[in-house]
């Protein structure tokens, strides 16, 4: 195991977080074309960051920052890593920064088709889970644990709480449609939304199922529970910032441009959805980690002389 690996695969997870931010805040103030050039602004490498060019270059000095350190943490683990399969799943991770670099070219040059747009923001979260499951692999807790016990009568955790990680990435599909479906001066679309509430209740349904089944039946074992935890509570926030952001986006059309708490109420509800979804993939990890499916423990950390 290599401390500097794990804490530079840390520094790109953060990183990415900060990026989906940066994206959040280019599309909550209509700032997707405030240049047409890709990948340059204007012609220039550092042009004049003035009005809604400050967010969309902003966001593409964010990006290129990620993309160089997703580069440097590939060739970190390469050299670092003796698991063939965390070394692999740095070069899947290069390639998704590399994708999505292409696609946020193509949102501005074919003038952001909703298609594009919307799955422009979904692979953003999959690049961040990706990253954050680098910094899992290569932590001491994930080396250092052990398969426990769980009763075969009952449906495994691990179950549920994949159950939970795909709907919520079916959620921020439906989140990143909607949020791209119209600007800040129109209504969003009814059935969208209405899509949109009924996946908030399907994941509260499931996550909280999960996370509680956790809590009950391996209480004390903070492998499990701390980000079960976490889970939780981020899921209450999260509803809470959805609700908000129905309520202040409702209103923006009659705002002469767009205004706060607009902005920044509808972008903390989606940094706060990608820690919900990030919080999920670590808790799903860590469950095929320890725990069993319905007759064997299943160790998906590799020893790290294995290759």
């Amino acid at each position: 195991m290599s401390r500097g690996l794990n804490r530079f695969a840390i520094l790109v997870a953060c990183a990415t977080f900060f990026l989906i931010i940066a994206g959040a805040l280019v599309t909550s103030n209509d700032a997707g074309l405030a240049t047409s050039d890709w990948p340059l602004s204007n012609g220039q490498v550092f042009p004049r960051m003035v009005g809604n060019l400050f967010w969309e270059h902003g966001h593409r000095m964010v990006a290129t920052t990620v993309g160089l350190l997703t580069i440097g943490l590939m060739v970190y683990t390469l050299v670092k890593e003796k698991r063939n399969w965390v070394r692999k799943l740095s070069i899947v991770a290069l390639a998704g920064v590399i994708a999505q670099g292409l696609l946020g070219g193509l949102t501005v040059k074919l003038m952001l088709p909703l298609a594009v747009s919307a799955a422009h923001a979904t692979l953003a979260q999959l690049f961040f889970c990706t990253t954050v499951s680098l910094a899992v692999f290569t932590s001491k807790s994930w080396i250092e644990a052990n398969p426990i016990g769980e009763e075969k009568d009952n449906v495994p955790v691990r179950y549920l709480c994949t159950a939970a990680f795909v709907t919520i990435f079916l959620q921020l599909i439906l989140g990143a449609t909607l949020r791209h479906s119209a600007t800040w001066d129109k209504q969003l679309p009814t059935e969208l939304i209405l899509a949109h509430i009924g996946g908030a209740f399907v994941v509260t349904l499931i996550l909280g199922s999960a996370g509680i089944t956790v809590l009950r039946r391996h209480k004390g074992n903070a492998f499990l529970t701390r980000p079960a935890t976490i889970a939780l509570i981020l899921l209450v926030v999260q509803l809470c910032l959805g609700l908000a952001a129905y309520l202040v986006r409702t209103a923006s059309p009659n705002d002469p441009q767009p205004l706060n708490p607009m902005i920044s109420v509808t972008v903390a509800h989606v940094a706060c959805g990608a820690l919900v979804f990030a919080t999920t993939i670590v808790l799903t990890l860590r469950t095929y980690k320890v725990l069993p499916g319905w007759d064997t423990a299943v160790d998906l950390a590799a020893r790290p002389q294995e290759s």
